[in-house]
């Protein structure tokens, strides 16, 4: 009997390790070409800052600063990066995608949920894996919060789903020790207390219990939100015009969905509202409002009228799960039409997500990439000092290219010497 019970569980592993290798190559197929592409501009940034706070010993600034303490797990994160890998590109880039992939298998861990169960969980973690319109947050390396916030996200989320399915404490601890880690991620970490009453809608245990467990998570929200407001005459996002209480949040919210639907969400949609209301109305209403409230804590912005690609990490596991509802809606009609026509729609979404990524978003990204490559190659040609006189990013981001890509400093009025003038566009600028 052993024996027997033995070959079914070994079976399960194998299936179970198949479809995680199945999702992690659909993640690698898509940003396989990304992975070629050098720093960008904000990348500087993310290490030079990593360099000051990542150890130990810069803790005690890093939580006096009430911006980048809340970005801190990123920060360490990059730190420790380049102590292993020094300054190779590639290494940043296979972090941000082995995150990536791991975010992919927590989309299926949702298979646990009720409302999301294990025949929607894998569609729709195969189309997060390939979505292009959050690729933003995996292929800059400076949107590293955004990766690791999701996780945490996520990993709170499942605890918190699992306590409320078992009542074991391990269960709840391990919820609220993910909730501080992602509020050390990044701000919109607040959204787990949306997500944790979306959870106990579709939870057997008693509603009044779970809401009294709710609430440790709400006194650390709010202790943590007055301290960002407390310290807001010198929060860089307060006063620099990213961010604003006063902003047309319900515009940016509406503009947001309305970005992310297109178009795959839209035909989605319009197949389920068609074909199976009422078998996924419940499927619909928690992915329309996982989408709101992960979009609500960006859409204070003023800078734009939407969430920029990156701020869309999280809010599109709802989208996903709305793609796959539709994909499972329709893929039996399809069947009966033409017994391959569900696989060539799967390839049709795989080559729509991938061709775009690696050829108008892979351009892209090189294009910006190009002034601090062009910077770096011109200094390392020469060894006089080199003044900066035309850059399209910050001055102070020019000097810290050349600070960790050549350990040099850059040359400013007063300096000794005869210096070696850049300028970019070098065509404009000879």
């Amino acid at each position: 009997m052993g024996q027997l019970r033995a070959g079914p569980d070994r079976q399960r592993v194998r299936k179970r390790a198949a479809l995680l290798g199945v999702l992690a190559l659909l993640c690698v197929l898509a940003y396989l070409p990304s992975l070629t592409l050098p720093f960008i501009a904000d990348d500087y940034v993310q290490i030079r800052l990593a360099r000051d706070w990542g150890p130990v010993s810069g803790w005690p600034s890093l939580a006096a600063d009430a911006l980048y303490r809340s970005r801190a797990t990123s920060l360490v994160m990059t730190y420790w990066t380049e102590r292993l890998f020094g300054m190779e590109p590639l290494a940043y880039r296979l972090s941000s995608l082995l995150l990536h992939i791991l975010n992919t298998w927590l989309v299926l861990a949702l298979a646990r949920w009720r409302v999301i169960g294990p025949r929607l969980a894998l569609p729709a973690a195969a189309f997060f894996a390939i979505y292009e319109g959050h690729q933003e947050a995996v292929i800059w390396y400076a949107a590293l919060p955004e990766l690791l916030v999701f996780t945490f996200v996520l990993l709170c989320l499942l605890a918190w789903i699992r306590w409320l399915e078992t009542a074991r404490a391990a269960w709840y601890a391990a919820s609220l020790a993910s909730f501080v880690l992602a509020l050390y991620s990044k701000e919109s970490a607040v959204a787990v207390l949306g997500l944790q009453l979306v959870a106990m809608r579709f939870a057997k245990r008693r509603r009044l219990a779970a809401m009294a467990a709710m609430a440790p998570f709400l006194l650390l929200a709010v202790a943590y939100t007055l301290a960002i407001f407390a310290a807001r005459t010198g929060h860089l996002h307060f006063n620099d015009g990213t961010f604003s209480l006063s902003a047309p949040f319900w515009r940016t919210l509406a503009n947001s969905t309305r970005r992310l639907l297109w178009f795959w969400g839209l035909l989605a949609l319009a197949v389920v509202l068609r074909l199976r209301r009422r078998r996924y109305r419940f499927l619909l209403a928690t992915a329309a409002a996982w989408v709101l409230i992960t979009f609500l804590p960006y859409s204070f912005l003023t800078y734009m009228p939407h969430v920029p690609s990156r701020h869309t990490y999280l809010a599109s596991v709802g989208l996903s799960w709305l793609v796959a509802a539709g994909f499972l809606t329709i893929r039996r009609r399809l069947a009966a039409w033409r017994r391959w026509a569900p696989a060539a729609l799967a390839l049709l979404v795989l080559a729509h997500n991938c061709g775009y990524l690696w050829t108008r978003k892979q351009r892209q990204y090189r294009e910006r990439a190009a002034p601090t490559e062009a910077l770096v190659e011109f200094a390392a040609r020469t060894d006089r000092p080199v003044e900066v006189r035309c850059f399209p990013y910050a001055p102070i981001l020019a000097e810290w290219v050349l600070e960790i890509r050549l350990n040099r400093k850059a040359w400013r009025p007063g300096d000794a010497g005869e210096p070696a003038v850049f300028c970019w566009p070098r065509e404009k600028h000879p």
